[in-house]
């Protein structure tokens, strides 16, 4: 550390008596500890009586806050609905604790689910902030699961000697029988959160000074909490609750959906794609980088249509492509129409490109390799999907950026990459290592894929990963052509798989080993089950169905080859233990439909 502590530490300049704070959830199954004594103010976190955070610095880098004002302490119980998620009811109900200084408010809220704290700077005109070190002390020999980059490998290290720069949700195991996440929701205006490691402590490392006009409040720091790793994959909700509400009044617009990506770049291509699409139950087509030229020439223009020659020169009787006539053609069939757009674009004249794409038709846009370093960027994405709405425009962030919530306030935004997902071919080991890492931030555009002959996992890991990962918008067969793809019983499943949810549930799991999600639509309900590289037979009893009810069971499980499904169907009832076997590599999607 290039500072001491002391000269980082100055969020309470005035002495003051000791004074000690205890919060806790509505039904006191989390207690948050707040201690402000002799200048310092920190906090400790249990759940259920057993410690998850240690004693812990609340920290800002040369911010004065003043005197010291009083507290006040509130309850807030209610229920509220998304547009669309992973769940149709979301429970809101915690109670938060206010500590006011002249220049500065710190917000502190116990959930039944987790804890979550923020800053706010208080007074007036502009201000520059150099930085925030806010300690998360685990418990000696806890461990984390870190990663680093825009789409990294996950690593099991002590949680005290996590390298700098890593990325968030971290997934701790403080080795008492429980697990957190540790997140950030309501990123907007602000740099990241990477955490790094200092004197035995996790600590926040904001990549960029934070400027703006005050008041000005930070984003929430989450401490996500559960039982067992499945826990943190069903609470991940928290995130939402602690981000702004809906802004939009009108989103009739908004609709979840499978897309599936045109790789000719052709008018033939796109309306072979719309054909597949309508006949294999999917919503979408995309046209992904290079439908107005190279996607990194500056000089490259989204406002035509150009495709890059680079890309098309190895496709016979290209025949060029007429993308009003492709859009007209998917909208007779009830198919949207997907645009790519480089970030080279979007920030060189996205004023111009919403409103032609809204004249054109186009349902949504990707955007692609969007700058995320430091809080201009933040700021930017913000405004670019705000903007999007406007425009009636979907949109899926690629590359870097990770979700914080920001669907809730702009359900416009549809799905986001920032995963290691199916353009690296990753293992058995890191697709099971998601649900419990990556997710809890929430959607994955992980890219499923079919055909390729780059698959590490079976055809039934495949399947399963379309419910095992969340994604509004579910890109599916992600190198495949239409005429590429072969009849198969997983087709199925494809077509019938949902991608938005009433209710979900982790059956089972254990990180990088296995994970057994189970989703419900309305009264049915999708279960996908995907291993490591380890074979595995999974037990899962169904009681999560109506007691009165007889249900017919579809799955598509591993079959004797990588490239086989095995289809199978039976009645089950509430209570009956089913059996999953799974191939190594391998997983097995199921669906259950009352009779």
């Amino acid at each position: 550390m290039s500072k001491s502590l002391s000269s980082l530490f100055l969020l309470l300049a005035a002495p003051l008596a000791a004074a000690e704070y205890n919060l806790y959830s509505p039904e006191e199954l989390v207690h948050v500890f707040v201690k402000h004594e002799h200048g310092r103010l920190s906090y400790s976190l249990n759940y259920g009586r057993r410690p998850m955070v240690l004693d812990s610095t609340l920290a800002l880098e040369g911010w004065d806050p003043g005197r010291f004002l009083g507290s006040e302490q509130r309850t807030s119980l209610s229920v509220w609905r998304p547009l669309y998620g992973e769940r149709s009811a979301i429970p809101d109900n915690f109670r938060e604790l206010t500590l006011r200084f002249e220049r500065l408010t710190v917000f502190f809220r116990a959930y039944e689910e987790g804890a979550a704290f923020r800053y706010r700077l208080e007074g007036h005109g502009p201000f520059e902030l150099a930085g925030e070190l806010t300690e998360f002390r685990f418990p000696k020999g806890a461990m984390a699961w870190q990663e680093h980059g825009t789409e990294g490998e996950y690593f099991r290290v002590p949680a005290a000697r996590i390298k700098d720069d890593c990325e968030r949700p971290l997934t701790v195991d403080p080795g008492n029988g429980l697990w957190l996440s540790l997140a950030e929701a309501g990123q907007t205006n602000y740099p990241r959160m990477l955490l790094g490691a200092r004197d035995e402590a996790v600590v926040t490392q904001l990549d960029g000074n934070v400027t703006g006009k005050l008041p000005f409040a930070t984003p929430w720091r989450v401490l996500v909490l559960g039982r067992r790793p499945g826990d943190l994959l069903e609470r991940n909700y928290l995130i939402l609750n602690l981000s702004p509400p809906q802004a939009l009044t009108s989103t009739a617009w908004i609709k979840p959906g499978k897309v599936l990506r045109e790789v000719t770049l052709s008018t033939r291509g796109g309306k072979a794609a719309v054909d597949f699409a309508a006949a294999n139950g999917l919503q979408y087509i995309e046209y992904d980088a290079g439908w107005y030229g190279h996607e990194y020439d500056h000089e490259a223009d989204a406002r035509t249509v150009s495709p890059d020659p680079k890309r098309i020169a190895n496709i016979p009787d290209h025949g060029g492509l007429d993308l009003p006539d492709v859009i007209n053609y998917a909208k007779q069939k009830n198919v949207g129409v997907i645009l790519y757009v480089n970030r080279r674009q979007l920030e060189a004249r996205m004023d111009e490109l919403f409103p032609l794409f809204r004249k054109w038709g186009v349902a949504g846009v990707k955007f692609g390799f969007v700058n995320v370093k430091g809080q201009q960027w933040s700021q930017w994405l913000t405004g670019a999907i705000k903007k999007a709405a406007a425009h009636q425009l979907m949109v899926d962030v690629h590359d870097s950026y990770r979700p914080s919530g920001l669907t809730r306030t702009y359900p416009n935004l549809m799905t986001v990459e920032g995963v290691r997902g199916n353009e690296h071919m990753p293992t058995a080991t890191h697709n099971a290592t998601l649900p419990f890492t990556r997710a809890i931030a929430g959607s994955m555009d992980y890219t499923i894929c079919w055909m390729t002959e780059r698959l590490k996992t079976t055809w039934g890991h495949q399947l399963a990963q379309l419910v095992v990962h969340y994604s509004p918008w579910n890109f599916v067969f992600w190198y495949d052509r239409p005429d590429q793809i072969t009849p198969s019983p997983g087709l199925e499943f494809f077509a019938a798989v949902p991608t938005v949810w009433d209710e979900t549930r982790v059956l089972a799991g254990a990180i990088g080993t296995h994970a057994v999600v189970a989703r419900r639509k309305g009264r049915e309900w999708f279960i996908g089950a995907i291993t490591n590289e380890e074979p595995r037979t999974v037990e899962l009893r169904l009681g999560m169905l109506d007691l009165s009810t007889r249900y017919e069971l579809k799955t598509w499980c591993d079959g004797e080859r990588p490239r086989d499904i095995q289809a199978g169907i039976q009645e089950v009832k509430e209570g009956e233990t089913i059996q999953l076997r799974l191939a190594p590599s391998g997983g097995c999607a199921a669906r259950i439909s009352p009779k």
